[in-house]
């Protein structure tokens, strides 16, 4: 069996740069926090805790030390309590959601309705909205657009969604007469992987899609190639392969989020090249 690993996968430029802080900073004295998860990626979140580095839920649960903010971002009220509670910070927010940050609080100031496209639980949406503002709308897709909106109407998008979601959205608009102000912050190294991912899924019998199941961007991918390929499987480590998925196969890929280090994706290509 042929196990082709896809061109673009796994590890961003984003999540490197926030790991080597999280590493940088824990080798300080201080005791050293992420407010959730660093990244959605359990295995790296278990490893950094056995380092020192403890991931909370709450400012509550933070007395002193250093805290390092993860790749998804914050509200800006949260950095302003981390400050106020006389903390460390370290802002690991990967620099494509502070770009769009930044996109949002521009059409913030522009008054109207700011739509921001991406899932409303996931903390770099909850991040963004805190920069839109109180006028900020979260949809998932076009079919959540809301009935009446306030103009001018902007757009920022989180950094992980399709494009294809954001020119529905865009083009429902335009059908009721408005013409927004879109920030398109769609992150460039997703569009890469969601593009590779959709092209090796047309050309094997199996795909197989590493992260973490609590990743957006890890989770589109698996929806991507399970529209091109209906052998497609989603794990978060080699452990949860099963050999039955893969019979009759002559050619199995391989893709991985955003947030899955290379040593987890070597890890399925190995066992897949035993099978």
């Amino acid at each position: 069996m042929r196990v082709i690993r896809a061109k673009h996968a796994g590890v961003c430029y984003g999540v490197e740069r926030a790991l080597d802080m999280a590493v940088a900073a824990m080798m300080d004295e201080d005791d050293t926090y992420t407010l959730g998860p660093l990244i959605h990626n359990p295995t790296v979140v278990e490893q950094l805790e056995q380092r020192g580095v403890m991931a909370v839920e709450s400012i509550d649960d933070i007395e002193r030390g250093i805290v390092v903010i993860r790749s998804h971002g914050v509200e800006p009220q949260v950095m302003d309590a981390l400050k106020e509670k006389g903390l460390t910070v370290i802002d690991a927010t990967c620099p494509h959601v502070a770009k769009a940050q930044r996109a949002a609080d521009e059409l913030r100031d522009a008054g109207g309705t700011v739509l921001v496209i991406g899932r409303c639980e996931h903390p770099e949406v909850k991040g963004l909205c805190g920069h839109a503002g109180a006028r900020a709308a979260v949809v998932a897709d076009v079919d959540e657009l809301p009935d009446e909106l306030v103009e001018p109407v902007g757009i920022v998008v989180q950094t992980t969604e399709s494009k294809e979601k954001l020119d529905a959205v865009v083009a429902e608009l335009r059908a009721r007469g408005i013409e927004p102000v879109v920030k398109n912050t769609i992150c460039f190294a997703t569009r890469q992987r969601q593009n590779s991912a959709a092209e090796l899924a047309d050309e094997v019998d199996a795909i197989v899609v590493i992260g973490g199941k609590n990743s957006s961007n890890t989770t589109h991918l698996y929806e991507i190639c399970k529209s091109h390929c209906a052998r497609s499987f989603f794990v978060e480590s080699v452990d949860e392969l099963q050999d039955s998925w893969f019979e009759g196969c002559l050619t199995v890929g391989v893709t991985a989020g955003a947030s899955t280090p290379d040593d987890q994706i070597c890890a399925v290509v190995d066992y897949l090249e035993t099978l």
